[in-house]
């Protein structure tokens, strides 16, 4: 008896009569899906775009139009492709393997929309079940299956955004991010749990405007199974989670960022997977993914599998991923959660809970090598995108080029700054003058990396509270203190992140099952903190001295660091040709100080462009009615200097104005 007329006998399979559809249909359907220079690339390693092949694709055979599916699953003895077409059983759709472990085949009459899954024989004669790894779109959980989606025929608008991006080198110029998680921003008021990306496009993308950001980074909006993860348990590495909508609607979210001028940066988490049932963890019946001993495959902190990064074809599978979503989806760059989880063997380890390297070292040596391939072919494919570090220790060359032995980031997120500047902030005012090293010792390493400076999710999570209520004091101090920490944030070396909600200085840390405090929108203080900064940012992507030399230690000088007494810091900001610069200096202490004299390289008037404590911003007011003139008195070992009214808990930012006249002498 003949079998079914799309797919040949794979091995070891029973003998069952299935219906013959046509001779001429079978014999086409037995042509390869994979040409031999695809399979070598796949043992490589060095496959960037196997979404191209492998998963789901609409097709057509002798004129019949169906879908072709293709999974990697070299350990198994059988594959079929199970969906309502079949009821959901093993035995129809059987797919038929290659050498290098590919399971491919054609399904006639399956359109785009039907759920599908695979449905695989183990060596033992167990049957699982498994969701697609390289599917476009899922169910929505509680459901798991894979949907068959064609993500081609968007009518992109956004060519001019992306030649634009291909010139920019970003390290000179501004970048202030906003991180959203975009089933909490704002929830709609129909009874929906959440709003869809096309809804969010246009009222996110005003805001963003509003308020001056550059970027937008989604926290991650690959498919995962659990709300309570923020998508850091990813089982779509290749599908957005259906939560917000189609492919199709978070393609038009970037689109209409990028007619806006604004970026959209990719959260990617290629450190780790969740263990559920569906997913990639023992997908053909072995550790195929993940490492089979737990010292090397298992995450301690997390309850999840470790990719195993020696074995080429999970190599494939995640470069894939990172090229991907910036090829059909157009995102502006990558930000890699958890890097330094990748990079040491022995990351949340203790003795004896982790195997050493083949040099008896604890590097990860290679995740460390596929880090360095992904972000080689990452900027060689695509010029002016971003790849941004999440990498907590003190690795070297994180954010260095891969030609020069680093890893080959742009930048990377300085968990150190972040730290030390919020325990710093943590003290009462009365005990900082004891921990001024605190703030000043970051500047014994801020140009070693690229540095972007975060006050993510991470710090308004688990207990930590709002960072507004992680300021010391009464009422009036919290608000202060907090808009000390922003100004000081936006005009030390480095990149921007917010994480939503810290511009409305909400009281609550961070819930994502519910949306911001919108409702503070009104209260005076509260909206001092936001117009504050949306101003920082403004003044940021406006103002040289404060973005072009983020990584290079001439735009920056301390004039003053060690007055712990008076708990002051000052520092300049210069721009790349030294003709434009801005004083900085901050009071981290309630009491006013009046006549405080800070050396200045210059002379003339010095404009106060931004009073954190102005009224405008819930202060109090305090401040040198618009700016000051220099004198003809060294200070600070500077020939000139300006003498100035501090304000309590404050922030001053000061900029020569050459239109400005010395005053007359008397």
């Amino acid at each position: 008896m003949g079998h079914s007329s799309h797919f040949e006998t794979s091995r070891d399979r029973p003998k069952t009569p299935w219906r013959l559809e046509g001779q001429q249909n079978q014999a086409q359907a037995r042509r390869p899906l994979f040409t031999s220079a695809e399979l070598h690339a796949l043992k490589t390693g060095m496959h960037c775009t196997m979404y191209n092949s492998m998963g789901a694709h609409l097709d057509e055979v002798d004129g019949i139009k169906g879908t072709r599916f293709a999974v990697w699953a070299p350990n198994a003895r059988e594959v079929c492709v199970i969906s309502d077409k079949n009821h959901w059983k093993h035995g129809e759709h059987y797919l038929n393997s290659s050498d290098a472990g590919v399971w491919s085949g054609f399904v006639p009459n399956m359109s785009e929309g039907e759920a599908y899954k695979y449905s695989l024989r183990g060596q033992n004669g167990e049957f699982f079940e498994k969701s697609d790894p390289y599917a476009f779109y899922s169910e929505l959980r509680p459901k798991t299956a894979s949907i068959v989606y064609n993500l081609e025929n968007f009518p992109w608008q956004d060519e001019q955004w992306l030649e634009k991006r291909e010139k920019t080198n970003w390290h000179d110029q501004p970048i202030t991010i906003y991180e959203i998680h975009p089933g909490s921003w704002k929830r709609p008021k129909d009874g929906r749990q959440f709003y869809t990306y096309r809804e969010l496009a246009k009222e996110l993308v005003e805001y963003v405007h509003q308020m001056g950001y550059t970027h937008i980074q989604l926290m991650p909006i690959t498919e995962h199974p659990f709300d309570g993860s923020w998508g850091y348990q990813t089982t779509g590495y290749y599908s957005p989670t259906s939560r917000f909508g189609t492919p199709h609607d978070l393609m038009y979210f970037i689109d209409y960022c990028h007619q806006s001028d604004i970026g959209v940066l990719f959260d990617w988490v290629p450190g780790h997977f969740p263990t559920d049932g569906h997913s990639l963890g023992r997908f053909d019946g072995t550790c195929l993914y993940e490492h089979a001993d737990p010292r090397k495959g298992f995450h301690p902190d997390w309850g999840t599998y470790i990719f195993n990064y020696g074995r080429n074809e999970v190599c494939d599978f995640l470069l894939s991923s990172a090229h991907f979503w910036i090829d059909k989806y157009h995102f502006d760059g990558l930000r890699v959660d958890a890097v330094a989880s990748m990079l040491y063997l022995d990351y949340s380890r203790e003795e004896g809970e982790w195997l050493p390297n083949s040099s008896g070292g604890r590097e990860n040596l290679e995740a460390i090598e596929f880090l360095k391939n992904a972000n080689t072919s990452l900027h060689g494919a695509y010029p002016g995108i971003l790849t941004i570090a999440e990498e907590s220790t003190s690795w070297g060359g994180v954010s260095h080029p891969v030609y020069n032995g680093g890893l080959g980031f742009n930048m990377k997120w300085d968990m150190g700054w972040m730290n030390d500047t919020l325990r710093y902030m943590h003290f009462d005012p009365i005990y900082r003058s004891h921990h001024q090293g605190e703030l000043s010792f970051r500047m014994i390493y801020a140009f070693t990396e690229n540095f972007v400076l975060p006050l993510s999710h991470d710090e308004v999570v688990h207990g930590k509270r709002s960072l507004l209520s992680q300021m010391p004091g009464d009422m009036w101090q919290q608000f202060a203190n907090l808009r000390l920490l922003y100004g000081y944030q936006y005009t030390m070396p480095g990149k921007k992140l917010l994480f939503m909600g810290g511009e409305l200085a909400q009281w609550h840390e961070w819930n994502h099952d519910s949306e911001l405090d919108w409702n503070l929108i009104g209260n005076e203080n509260h909206d001092g903190i936001r117009r504050l900064v949306g101003d920082l940012n403004q003044l940021y992507r406006t103002e040289k001295s404060l973005y072009e030399t983020d990584f290079t230690p001439e735009g920056f000088s301390w004039i003053q660091c060690d007055d712990s007494i008076n708990s002051v810091f000052a520092f300049q900001r210069k721009s790349t040709d030294d003709h434009e610069h801005v004083i900085v200096i901050g009071n981290f202490t309630p009491v006013p100080r009046e006549g405080y004299r800070i050396g200045v390289p210059k002379a003339g008037f010095y404009n106060e462009i931004i009073n954190s404590d102005a009224k405008i911003y819930g202060g109090s007011n305090i401040g040198n009615a618009g700016g000051v003139y220099s004198e003809k008195i060294n200070s600070h070992g500077l020939d000139y200097s300006i003498t100035l009214n501090l304000p309590p808990l404050g922030l001053l930012i000061m900029k020569p104005v050459s239109a400005k006249k010395e005053p007359p002498q008397e």
